[in-house]
């Protein structure tokens, strides 16, 4: 990754690593798109523990965000597995914390999306992805769904849906992406990536 080039973030929460397979994907789409890098990070779980403290780099994944990630950014793709039809708490927490750049319009105009992962097929996929759009609008972002241009949202049999990427890990949270939802996590990368960079053009590199 060229540190010069423009990024799309990609930052999500993954328990068991089914929403970190979909944001590598999403981040070997994005970097399918010339002049513009994926950065992937993560966010630490939260507990109810007080004295439950995450280390400071994770054991495996990627690295945590921070505010500057998301100040930087030209585009922000949010992954979280689905609890109870709603993002993790881990993701929600952390955006929680972005007060100051709503203050500042960090993110006012630049482009977003969402994806998840379920254990069974209609665990809240939809809902969990509708929830992840409330505090993009909030925070003034332009949110960029799956249109049915692409094919394999016509073929799937497990995940994926219009309003973002999905994946259904199943029972045990264990099962690997198929080739439907890879296709349409590297269908979102891109066009992720292309908004990023029109929308950047459009505001004079911002």
């Amino acid at each position: 990754m060229s540190s010069s080039l423009p990024y799309v973030l990609i930052l999500y929460y993954s328990r068991h690593g089914a929403t970190r397979q979909m944001a590598e994907q999403i981040a070997a789409g994005v970097e399918r798109v010339p002049g513009i890098d994926a950065r992937l990070r993560c966010v630490p779980a939260v507990s109810a523990t007080c004295e439950a403290v995450a280390p400071d780099i994770p054991a495996e994944g990627a690295i945590y965000a921070t505010a500057d990630d998301l100040r930087g950014c030209h585009g922000l793709a949010l992954g979280s597995p689905t609890r109870f039809g709603n993002m993790a708490a881990p993701l929600k927490y952390f955006l929680d914390g972005t007060s100051e750049l709503w203050m500042n319009g960090a993110l006012i105009d630049k482009p977003a999306t969402a994806f998840t992962s379920t254990s069974s097929l209609h665990g809240g996929q939809e809902t969990t992805l509708v929830t992840m759009l409330m505090p993009l609008l909030h925070h003034g972002m332009v949110y960029a769904g799956l249109p049915y241009s692409e094919t394999a949202l016509f073929t799937t049999r497990s995940g994926g849906t219009p309003y973002g990427a999905s994946h259904v890990a199943g029972s045990r949270s264990d099962r690997p992406l198929d080739d439907d939802e890879r296709t349409l996590c590297q269908a979102q990368g891109q066009r992720l990536a292309r908004l990023a960079l029109a929308l950047s053009a459009v505001h004079g590199g911002d």
